[in-house]
């Protein structure tokens, strides 16, 4: 399992299990050189951390989303080499954000295993108001573990993440909101353009631009997004300082 440092604690079928795929694909994309090596520990058994793991995440997006094997490696390529697990998770989440709203039935011990982790049942309250994951309906007589659940896979791990932050819940539902919101005024704002540059009555003349765009406007969201927050949080830090003024 991983630890709350990091360090890089899952052997591959533990990492397989938490991202829903094979070893042989684990295997697979680490020979492309999509994934980077594993550290190797004692016994030479490799050791993956949460860097490997949001890394698989956003490869099998991306392969959802349609992409070649080549497109994916040329993406993948364009990453800055120093992005932490957080940021791989946040392209995740705007590419999955391209695809229709999909969800995975999970039982309790499936959702835990993807999670790397037991939930109690205010974890899982948690995750349901960050729109997570969305409880079925028990079994009758059935006990918690049996519980089945439909799971955002895009939004798991990020859910999870924030299941350790210090921060209130209706702050963490506040800032989705934001975020929702300027994130479909871009939408809007992007189609807008789309349609100028296509017949928007050829639907798939739109579809391929934008499959060609999509790398690029995730790419440059979450540049402008981290950029805009430094920004932001140095402002903020420079007013508060003793001898500064606003």
């Amino acid at each position: 399992m991983a630890t709350d440092t990091g360090d890089p604690t899952l052997t591959v079928d533990e990492l397989a299990a938490r991202a829903g795929v094979t070893v042989r694909t684990v295997r697979f994309y680490s020979t492309r050189g999509l994934l980077p090596p594993p550290e190797i520990g004692p016994r030479r058994v490799g050791h993956y951390g949460p860097d490997h793991l949001s890394r698989l995440a956003l490869i099998e997006e991306l392969q959802h989303q349609g992409l070649t094997l080549a497109a994916i490696e040329r993406y993948v390529r364009q990453l800055p080499p120093d992005l932490s697990a957080h940021d791989l998770a946040i392209h995740r989440a705007l590419v999955a954000s391209w695809l229709p709203d999909k969800a995975e039935e999970a039982t309790r011990a499936q959702l835990e295993r993807r999670a790397g982790r037991a939930l109690a049942e205010e974890d899982i309250d948690r995750l349901t108001a960050l729109n997570v994951l969305e409880r079925s309906a028990a079994r009758e007589g059935g006990s918690a573990d049996e519980d089945t659940f439909r799971v955002d896979p895009g939004l798991l791990q990020l859910g999870v993440r924030l299941l350790d932050v210090p921060i209130a819940l209706e702050t963490i539902l506040a800032a989705r909101t934001v975020l929702l919101e300027h994130a479909r005024s871009t939408a809007r704002e992007l189609t807008r353009l789309f349609q100028g540059e296509v017949d928007p009555e050829n639907i798939e003349a739109m579809k391929s631009l934008s499959a060609h765009m999509q790398p690029l406007v995730v790419q440059a969201l979450v540049t402008a997004f981290q950029r805009s927050l430094k920004q932001e949080l140095r402002a903020m830090y420079a007013a508060g300082e003793p001898g500064r003024t606003g």
